[in-house]
C-alpha cells in the first residue's frame, strides 16, 4: 500500500491508496496503524519474521521472542554507557505469538547499543527464571560490546550489548573454491594464537588481519582449507585467575555468548556497526586463492554455565527452552561445561538453523566442525535420537548444499558415535579412533598392525559397511592434546602451569619420549623424535580419508607437554615461529608430502577397481600379498592401485616399520616394464627419489618408505 502522510492528523498514519479505497468500498481514509510514542520515540510494530535488530530506511526494527514472558522492554544505550537512556516497553498490540516485534524511528545505528529486559515468573524449579533486573543480550546480536579489547572484562560483569550491524561488505563477483572433500588438507588453527608471539613478524598479531598477512605462507605449505577454533564472540575472562603469576583465561573460546557475533577482540581495528568486515575480508582472500575457511562452532553448551553460572541471555528469555533441564530444573551436563543446548526443542532448532544460514549467506563461510557434535543429537530429555532432526534438517538445508558439515562425534557424557553419527550421507567425522590406533601403532604397541592398515585405507571396518563417503577425517594431532613434537616427546601431560595439579586434561594420550622426557641434549633422541613426526606424517598423507593437522606441526611447535592448554594465552599456546627457522626441514617434508598426496588421487579415492591386475587396496607383510598381521608384528604395507579414463595408472605402496630393529621386505612384482621408485624415507633428513632395480628393500628402524611404480615412459 502506498503512504500518504496527513499533515491535519495529530500522528502519523498508513492510509490506504485511494484505488483500492475505491476497490473495496472503504472510507476515503482509514488510519490503520497509529504511530505510537514511547519514551520520546515514534515507534509501531514491526516485522515479526526478521529477528534481532535490523536497521530498516527512517530507524531499526527490533524483534524478539519469548514463551514465557509477560512483558519485554527494549534497553537504549549511549555507546559504553552502563545504564540506558531510554526504556521502551513493547504494548501488548506489538506481540503476536510469542513475538514482540517494533520499529524504532529516527535511531542512528552508529549513536547507541541495546539490550532487554524480560519480566515473568520466578520458578527455579519448573525451569522459569525470568528477572525483570537483569540486561539481557539478543540471542540474535549481530554484534556484541563490552569486550572489544581482549583480556578486560565487561563493565559491570556480563552487562552485554548489542549493536545492530549494517551489512555493506561489497563480495564482487567472489566465487567459492568449492573443493572436494576428498581433496581437502585441513589445517587446525587458533586465530590469536597463530600470530600473537613476535617471532610471527606480522603488523596485526593475534587478529584476522595478522592471520590474513600469513596466506603465502600457508599457501606455501599447500593446504587447501583452514578450520578457526571459536570465533564466534566468546568470554576470556570466563574463570580468569592468576597461576603463580601467569594470567590464564578461557583462551580457546569454547564457552560461546553469542551465535551471530564474531568476536571483536580478533581485529586489527575497531568495526564500530560494520562488525565482522575484517573477517570476511579474510574469507574472500582466502578463497580467492583455494583456501576454504570452516568455523569450529560450538553449539553444545553457552557460557552461561549452570545453576552458578552466569546470567546474561538465553536463561533470561526461554531457560526451560533453550537448555536441557532435568525434572527439578536443573541442568544437564553432557558437555563437561555446565549446560547442554536443548538442540532438538523446535526453537533451538530453528535458531541453530538460521544461525548457520546467516554464516553462509552473510560470511560466505565454507564449512563447520561441530563440537561434541553427538549432543546435537540428544532428545530433549537427554536421551540420544534415531534421526535427530536437527541434524537431519541440516544434513537437507539447501542453504547449507555446498558446506562442508564435520561432526567430533562424541560428547562429554559418554556418548560415542565414530562410525554411526547421524549422516545421511552428508557428514563427516573427525575419526577418533584413527588417532589412537595410529598413535599406538607408531610408538611400537603390540597388536597394532592390522588396525593400522585398515586406517591407512580409509577405515573401511567403520564406514564401509553404511556406504559413506568421505566421512573420514582422519587425524594424529588437533588443539585437542599434544603437539605432534609434544606426542614424541612426553609419556606423560604436563599441565601444572594449568592451576588444576596436573589433574585436567586426558591421560589416554598414546604418546612415547623417545627416551627422555622433555627437552634434551642426546642427539639420537633428538633425530628419532624428528623421525616419528616425519612417520606421522607420511602416513597421515598417505591414508584414504580427508587429513587434518594442528598448526605449527609443521616446524614441531611444542606446548611442553601441556596436552590441556585452554587457558594459555601465552608462549604454550602461541606458535613459536622461530622454530620454523629451525626445523626448515620438516617444513619441507610437510609440504612435499601435501603436494606428492595432491598428484595421487590414488591416496585420496577410490578412482577404480584396481589397476595392472592389482586391485584397488590390499594390505603386505615384510613378504607380498601375505596381509594377515599377528600380534607381533609391526611391519605394514599398503599398496594403493587405480586407474582414471585417458590416465596412467597410479600404483603407491606405503611401508611402515614401527620395529626398532631393520627389517628387509619385499614390493609386489609389477607387470613387464614397470619398476618401483622410491619417493619418501622418512630416515633420511631429505627427500630424493631413488630408483629401484628389484623388489628387495631394507626398511630402517622406526621408519616409513613410500613407494610408486612408474613406466620407463615417463621417466
Amino acid at each position: 500500500m502506498g503512504k500518504e502522510k496527513k499533515t491535519e492528523e495529530p500522528h502519523n498514519t498508513e492510509v490506504v491508496r485511494e484505488a483500492e479505497v475505491e476497490k473495496l468500498s472503504l472510507p476515503r481514509t482509514i488510519h490503520l496503524i497509529p504511530m505510537d510514542h514511547i519514551d520520546g520515540f515514534d515507534v509501531r510494530p514491526g516485522f515479526y519474521e526478521i529477528d534481532g535488530a535490523t536497521a530498516i530506511p527512517g530507524g531499526v526494527n527490533f524483534t524478539v521472542h519469548s514463551r514465557g514472558a509477560t512483558a519485554i522492554e527494549l534497553l537504549l544505550f549511549h555507546r559504553e554507557a552502563s545504564e540506558p537512556f531510554a526504556v521502551l516497553p513493547f504494548p501488548a498490540h506489538y506481540r503476536i505469538g510469542n513475538v514482540y516485534s517494533m520499529i524504532v524511528f529516527k535511531l542512528n545505528i552508529e549513536e547507541f547499543e541495546y539490550a532487554y529486559r524480560v519480566d515473568g515468573p520466578w520458578d527455579p524449579a519448573k525451569g522459569l527464571l525470568f528477572d525483570r533486573s537483569k540486561y539481557l543480550l539478543d540471542p540474535y546480536a549481530k554484534a556484541v560490546t563490552g569486550q572489544s579489547k581482549w583480556g578486560k572484562a565487561s563493565p559491570g560483569g556480563q552487562h552485554y550489548k548489542a549493536r545492530v550491524v549494517k551489512d555493506d561488505f561489497d563480495w564482487g563477483t567472489m566465487e567459492q573454491p568449492l573443493i572436494p572433500m576428498e581433496d581437502l588438507v585441513i589445517y587446525e588453527l587458533h586465530v590469536r594464537g597463530f600470530t600473537m608471539h613476535e617471532s610471527s613478524k606480522v603488523n596485526y598479531p593475534g587478529t584476522f588481519a595478522g592471520l590474513m598477512e600469513k596466506l603465502p605462507y600457508l599457501l606455501e605449505l599447500g593446504v587447501n582449507a583452514v578450520e578457526l577454533m571459536p570465533i564466534f564472540e566468546f568470554d576470556e575472562m570466563q574463570d580468569y585467575r592468576e597461576v603463580n603469576g601467569e594470567k590464564l583465561y578461557n583462551y580457546w573460546g569454547y564457552n560461546t555468548v553469542s551465535f551471530f557475533a564474531p568476536n571483536t577482540s580478533y581485529t586489527a581495528s575497531k568495526e564500530y556497526n560494520r562488525e565482522g568486515n575484517e573477517l570476511k575480508e579474510l574469507i574472500q582472500i582466502f578463497n580467492k586463492y583455494g583456501i576454504e575457511v570452516y568455523l569450529d562452532v560450538v553449539f553444545n553448551h553457552t557460557a552461561e554455565g549452570n545453576e552458578e553460572g552466569p546470567f546474561f541471555s538465553f536463561k533470561g528469555f526461554d531457560n526451560n527452552i533453550y537448555y536441557m533441564l532435568t525434572p527439578d530444573g536443573k541442568y544437564y551436563n553432557f558437555s563437561g561445561c555446565g549446560n547442554s543446548l536443548n538442540c532438538n526443542h523446535p526453537i533451538v532448532h530453528q535458531m541453530i538453523l538460521n544461525c548457520l544460514r546467516y554464516w553462509v549467506t552473510t560470511y560466505r563461510v565454507n564449512g563447520f566442525r561441530f563440537d561434541l557434535a553427538s549432543i546435537l543429537g540428544r532428545n530433549e530429555d537427554g536421551t540420544p535420537m534415531n534421526k535427530p532432526p536437527l541434524l537431519q534438517a541440516m544434513a537437507f538445508d539447501p542453504i547449507l548444499g555446498d558446506v562442508k558439515l564435520i561432526a567430533e562425534a562424541w560428547d562429554a557424557a559418554g556418548l560415542y558415535q565414530v562410525g554411526t553419527f547421524p549422516a545421511w550421507n552428508r557428514w563427516a567425522e573427525w575419526n577418533g579412533r584413527y588417532r589412537d590406533d595410529i598413535r599406538r601403532y607408531l610408538k611400537g604397541d603390540s597388536g597394532m598392525a592390522q588396525a593400522a592398515a585398515l586406517r591407512i585405507a580409509g577405515s573401511r571396518d567403520i564406514y564401509e559397511a553404511s556406504s559413506r563417503e568421505n566421512a573420514s577425517v582422519n587425524f594424529i594431532t588437533c588443539h585437542d592434546g599434544f603437539t605432534l613434537y609434544d606426542l614424541f616427546s612426553y609419556n606423560v601431560k604436563h599441565n601444572e602451569k594449568n592451576g588444576w595439579n596436573n589433574t585436567d586434561g586426558a591421560n589416554d594420550n598414546n604418546s612415547w619420549n623417545c627416551g627422555a622426557e622433555g627437552e634434551t641434549d642426546d642427539p639420537q633422541i633428538k633425530d628419532l623424535r624428528r623421525r616419528m613426526a616425519r612417520n606421522a606424517f607420511a602416513i597421515l598423507m598417505c591414508s584414504r580419508g580427508i587429513p587434518m593437522f594442528l598448526a605449527g606441526d609443521e616446524f614441531l611447535n611444542t606446548q611442553f607437554g601441556n596436552n590441556n592448554a585452554y587457558c594459555q594465552d601465552n608462549i604454550t599456546s602461541w606458535l613459536d615461529w622461530n622454530r620454523l627457522d629451525e626445523n626448515r626441514d620438516i617444513f619441507r617434508f610437510f609440504r612435499y608430502m601435501i603436494q606428492f598426496r595432491k598428484e595421487h588421487r590414488v591416496l585420496r579415492s577410490n578412482v577404480s577397481d584396481g589397476a595392472c591386475g592389482f586391485p584397488d587396496v590390499s594390505f603386505h607383510g615384510v613378504r607380498p600379498w601375505n596381509g594377515h598381521f599377528e600380534a607381533h608384528d609391526r611391519f605394514v604395507g599398503v599398496l594403493f592401485t587405480g586407474q582414471e579414463k585417458n590416465r596412467e595408472p597410479q600404483i603407491v605402496y606405503i611401508a611402515s616399520n614401527a620395529y626398532w630393529e631393520n627389517i628387509a621386505a619385499e614390493l609386489p612384482a609389477l607387470p613387464h616394464g614397470m619398476r618401483w621408485k622410491i619417493v619418501a624415507d622418512t630416515w633420511e633428513e631429505r627427500q630424493d627419489p631413488q630408483e629401484m632395480s628389484g623388489v628387495g628393500f631394507t626398511i630402517r628402524p622406526r621408519s616409513v618408505m613410500v613407494f610408486e611404480a612408474q613406466a620407463p615412459e615417463q621417466e
